[in-house]
């Protein structure tokens, strides 16, 4: 047997049925007419800063709503579809763009940054995307995706450490399975980018100023023919000053040590924006990553925090408590931007990912990983696309076609604790979509377009989204649980005052203390080697 098969084989009922996992899906507001909105986030959606469900991501216009951690899928859905509701009844005639790709955007400079109040804390959150926008421009950071949160229940890591015959500390344990299921998540992100990507198109503002190799399909809509996810691809949530960057999964301390020097040594081009004029701030930083957020990856570990740290800092003391999945396009055909199906092969396919082999990584196979995420998003539906695995040339088809075959005894294993067919089910659509792209959303997307001679990406999306709002707006939300999302709203503002009364220091000494943090220092990294 191999080792996804033992490893499979030792996993009780509770561990399968208690994965869990959560939702962080992020949506543009526009206008009625399909532009960007360029009002305030809404006061009745509480602060930004502190709101636990729902705050904003780079622009003041884009809202990211945020599920708690669910052990049942479909109470996950059930709690973003409520905070879907609850926002529906506070954007006045607003829409939330129902895709990845913006809406129409006007020129860069009017594209507002989110605004956190005047805490130090909430000042660096601004200034951090001030430096966004200074390096990448604003039009890119108005993207938008959904993030699926995984983790798996801490009595799973005892029973595989025995069975690798591991000592030790059950969290570095615990984090280093991680990282053996981050590389091959890496590896294999690309049959993600296949299946669900849902961007081959996007609005001809979106590009405005910019060498692109897209096409015209209908007036105002570019898109490449075998795209799949612009987003993941170079004109993308990508950056060419990041390529230089080839950091290692092969353990905590090569990805951190891998971060460190972008994240402390100057970066001239950074440099020459400089950090402030005056009171102003440009940036927080003029290092090649202005924070650990700032690279862009598929999936990203992350830790438990404490008020004050740095992400790598805090990786280092307690070890990886959860994975973020990163490279999820909206689904617009879904009201809330996922469906239930899509988690179910998100949750198979990263239980591949752990128990699968996962070898060490190199600097020749990240390059060709970055290789293929490119390859797919801008041409996955060419069926002679041919990817690149340890030195060789692979069809798409045929590479997709073995991991879902290795998939099969996993969906088994679900569908057996959960007393269910639907992961066997969310399974067979991933195989009819890699015999037939004509049913992956990316292609659904262009025929629904390419319906009538006068349809284009942006009345495609606003219509979808339009139908999203009556759909939300329909379902019953009960008055308590609007009375509680009200109370939440006042007591985000509440702390957000508390935080803001707490400072002490000026933002500029804040800002130098927050940057000057030891990354490296944390326990796990020093006892390591």
């Amino acid at each position: 047997m191999n080792r996804l098969h033992q490893r499979l084989g030792i996993l009780p009922r509770e561990v399968l049925t208690g994965i869990r996992r959560g939702v962080e899906k992020e949506s543009l507001r526009v206008r009625p007419d399909g532009r960007l909105a360029d009002t305030p986030h809404p006061a009745g959606l509480g602060s930004a800063l502190t709101h636990p469900h729902i705050t904003t991501d780079f622009s003041e216009s884009q809202l990211e709503l945020i599920t708690g951690i669910h052990a049942d899928i479909d109470a996950c859905l059930a709690q973003l579809t409520e905070i879907h509701q609850v926002v529906y009844r506070q954007v006045g005639d607003e829409l939330l763009w129902c895709t990845s790709m913006p809406c129409g955007l006007p020129a860069d400079d009017d594209i507002p940054l989110g605004q956190y109040g005047n805490s130090n804390l909430g000042r660096a959150k601004s200034v951090y995307r001030n430096g966004l926008a200074h390096r990448y421009g604003r039009r890119m950071q108005t993207i938008s995706g959904v993030h699926y949160n995984f983790s798996l229940p801490e009595a799973v890591w005892p029973i595989l450490q025995r069975a690798d015959a591991g000592n030790g500390s059950i969290i570095a344990y615990q984090t280093d399975a991680y990282f053996h299921l981050m590389r091959n998540f890496r590896r294999h992100s690309w049959l993600l980018l296949y299946l669900f990507g849902a961007s081959p198109t996007a609005c001809r503002s979106f590009v405005a100023g910019r060498t692109h190799g897209l096409r015209e399909f209908t007036a105002g809509t570019l898109f490449l023919p075998g795209a799949t996810s612009l987003r993941m691809g170079p004109l993308g949530y990508q950056s060419n000053a990041q390529a230089s960057l080839a950091v290692s999964f092969n353990s905590l301390r090569s990805y951190a040590e891998s971060l460190n020097g972008a994240l402390t040594k100057p970066y001239p081009p950074y440099e020459a924006i400089g950090v402030r004029e005056g009171e102003d701030y440009r940036q927080l930083g003029t290092t090649l990553l202005q924070i650990e957020n700032e690279f862009y990856g598929t999936i990203r570990p992350k830790p438990r925090f404490r008020s004050g740290e740095r992400p790598l800092y805090a990786l280092g003391e307690r070890g990886v408590e959860y994975l973020e999945v990163r490279c999820m396009d909206n689904d617009p055909f879904s009201p809330i931007g996922i469906a239930a199906g899509t988690m179910r092969f998100l949750d198979m396919f990263l239980l591949h990912c752990l128990l699968s082999d996962s070898p060490p990584d190199t600097p020749e196979e990240i390059a060709a990983m970055s290789r293929n995420q490119h390859d797919v998003a801008q041409r996955g539906r060419d069926r002679d696309l041919r990817l690149q695995r340890r030195g060789q040339e692979l069809r798409l088809v045929e590479w997709g076609t073995e991991l879902l075959d290795e998939c099969e005894p996993i969906a088994a294993a679900l569908d057996a604790a959960h007393r269910t067919s639907a992961y066997r089910d969310a399974l067979a659509l991933a195989r009819a979509a890699v015999a037939d792209s004509s049913t992956t959303p990316s292609a659904r997307v262009l025929a629904q377009i390419g319906q009538t001679d006068d349809s284009s990406y942006v009345t495609f999306a606003l219509a979808q989204s339009r139908r999203h709002r009556r759909t939300l707006q329909e379902l019953p939300l009960p008055a308590e649980m609007e009375v509680r999302y009200a109370r939440m709203a006042e007591e985000s503002f509440a702390a957000q005052r508390r935080i803001e009364a707490a400072d002490s220091v000026p933002f500029e000494t804040y800002r130098q203390q927050y940057l000057s943090k030891d990354l490296l220092s944390g326990s796990l990294l020093r006892s390591r080697s």
